[in-house]
C-alpha cells in the first residue's frame, strides 16, 4: 500500500535570518554605510543635546547663583515721596546714615551698600580758566559696604575706608573707564581730580567689578563726603545693593526693609533676586527642545534613507525574492529578511550614533573646562532608537518585497 508523504510547511529560523541579514550588509558595505550616517547623526545628536543640555544647565545655574541670585536691591519706595503718606521727609534720605550695619545684621548678608547719583556736577582732571569742563564722568555717592557688595578688582591704589567716611574726606575712587577718560594713571604722585572746582585726591582705580559694570563709568565719593557738599540726594532717588550668601535672597529681601526703618518699612521697595532654580529648568527646556528637534531632523532623514536604500534594494533583488519564493518562501519569511537588515542597519546607526554623542559632550566639556554630565537614561536606550528608526523605515518596502509574485519575478 502506497503512503501519501505530507510536505512540510517552510519555516526561517532566527540565526537563518540573521545571516541572511548580515550577509545582504556586507554586499553592499559602501551603500549600508551611507544608508546609517542619517542615523548615526540623528542618535548622535540626540545623546550629544541632552548630555549638553544636562552639562550647561549646571554652569548656568553656579555662575547664576554667584551673581544674580546673591544680589538683593532695595529702592525708595513711591510712598517716600508723598509727605501725607510717609513720615519722612522728601529731602531727607530715607536710607539712616548706619544703613550698612543695620542690614549687615541680617544673618546671610555679606555686605551692603548705598548709593546714589549726585546730579548737577561737573569733573576733570585740570580745570582751565575760563572753561567749562565737559560734564562727562558720572558721580556717585557710595557707602563702605558698597565698594565691598560690587565685588570690585581694585587697580592701582585702594578704597577708602571708614577713616575717609568719618571725616568726610574729599577722596575718589575712579572707575578703570573714567579713570581713562580723565587721563589718571599713575597713582605714585597722588593725583586730583576736581568736581564743580572741588578737588578730591584719587585713591585707587577700579580695574573691574562683579555687579553693575556701569561703575566703572563713575566717580565714587564717599557718602558723607557727598552729603557734606551736596546734601541728601535731591532729582535722584538712592539705592542700596545687598550681597548675600548663597541660597539666602529670598530670605534676606522678606527682612531688609524692617531692618532699615523698623518704624516706617513702608519707604523702601525690596527686589528679591529671581528663583535659580527655576531659571535653570527654564534655560534647559528651551535649549532641550530647540536641539531636540535638530536631532528629530536628523533622524528623519535617517529614516528616510534607510527606506529609499531598502526599496532600492528590493527591486534590485526581484530575482532573488522570486527564486526564493519558488523555492519555498513564504512572504512573511521575505518581509522578515528585509525588515532584518533594515533593523540591524539602524542599530548599527544607533550605536555608533551613540559614541560618537558621548565622545562630543567629552571634548566639548574638555574643551570649555565643564564637567561632563551624561545621564544613563540619555545613552542607554540610544541604540535601540536607531534599531526603532529601522524597522520603520524598512516595514514599507519589505512589505512590497513580499508582495513580489514568483511567477512575475522569474520572467524579468
Amino acid at each position: 500500500m502506497r503512503r501519501h508523504r505530507t510536505a512540510t510547511r517552510s519555516h526561517l529560523r532566527v540565526r537563518d535570518l540573521a545571516a541572511e541579514a548580515i550577509a545582504g550588509m556586507v554586499q553592499r558595505p559602501t551603500r549600508t554605510g551611507l544608508t546609517a550616517l542619517g542615523t548615526i547623526l540623528g542618535v548622535g545628536a540626540f545623546v550629544a543635546v541632552l548630555a549638553l543640555t544636562a552639562t550647561a544647565s549646571g554652569q548656568i545655574d553656579e555662575r547664576f547663583t554667584a551673581l544674580a541670585a546673591t544680589e538683593v536691591t532695595v529702592e525708595q519706595s513711591d510712598t517716600a515721596g508723598d509727605p501725607a503718606l510717609a513720615s519722612t521727609p522728601v529731602e531727607t534720605n530715607p536710607f539712616p546714615v548706619d544703613a550698612d550695619q543695620r542690614v549687615e545684621q541680617i544673618i546671610g548678608v555679606r555686605r551692603a551698600g548705598v548709593w546714589w547719583t549726585v546730579p548737577g556736577v561737573q569733573v576733570a582732571a585740570v580745570p582751565l580758566p575760563g572753561e567749562t569742563p565737559p560734564d562727562e564722568v558720572e558721580v556717585r555717592a557710595a557707602s563702605l559696604g558698597l565698594l565691598e557688595a560690587l565685588r570690585p578688582t581694585v587697580g592701582p591704589g585702594r578704597l577708602y575706608d571708614d577713616f575717609h567716611e568719618r571725616r568726610a574726606e574729599q577722596v575718589v575712587v575712579l572707575g578703570s573707564a573714567a579713570a581713562a577718560r580723565l587721563g589718571v594713571a599713575n597713582l605714585a604722585v597722588q593725583p586730583a581730580i576736581f568736581i564743580d572746582g572741588i578737588p578730591f585726591t584719587v585713591l585707587g582705580i577700579l580695574d573691574n567689578v562683579e555687579r553693575h559694570p556701569e561703575t566703572l563709568f563713575t566717580v565714587l565719593v564717599p557718602r558723607a563726603t557727598a552729603e557734606r557738599l551736596w546734601g541728601h540726594p535731591r532729582d535722584t532717588e538712592p539705592a542700596m545693593v545687598i550681597d548675600t550668601e548663597v541660597g539666602a535672597g529670598q530670605v534676606v529681601a522678606d527682612q531688609a526693609a524692617l531692618a532699615l526703618r523698623p518704624d516706617a518699612p513702608e519707604l523702601f521697595q525690596v527686589t528679591a533676586p529671581p528663583d535659580p532654580r527655576r531659571l535653570r529648568e527654564g534655560v534647559a527646556a528651551d535649549l532641550a527642545a530647540l536641539f531636540l528637534l535638530l536631532a528629530a531632523v536628523s533622524l528623519v532623514i535617517g529614516a528616510v534613507g534607510i527606506a529609499n536604500t531598502t526599496m532600492v534594494a528590493v527591486l534590485e533583488r526581484v530575482n532573488e525574492i522570486g527564486l526564493r519564493r519558488a523555492l519555498g518562501a513564504r512572504p512573511r519569511h521575505i518581509a522578515a529578511q528585509f525588515l532584518a537588515e533594515s533593523a540591524a542597519t539602524g542599530t548599527i546607526g544607533g550605536l555608533a550614533g551613540t559614541s560618537l554623542g558621548v565622545i562630543t559632550v567629552v571634548v566639548v566639556s574638555a574643551i570649555q573646562q565643564w564637567t561632563p554630565l551624561v545621564e544613563p537614561w540619555t545613552a542607554l536606550p540610544a541604540p535601540l532608537i536607531g534599531t526603532l528608526v529601522g524597522v520603520l523605515a524598512g516595514a514599507y518596502p519589505a512589505l512590497r518585497a513580499a508582495r513580489v509574485q514568483p511567477v512575475h519575478a522569474l520572467r524579468r
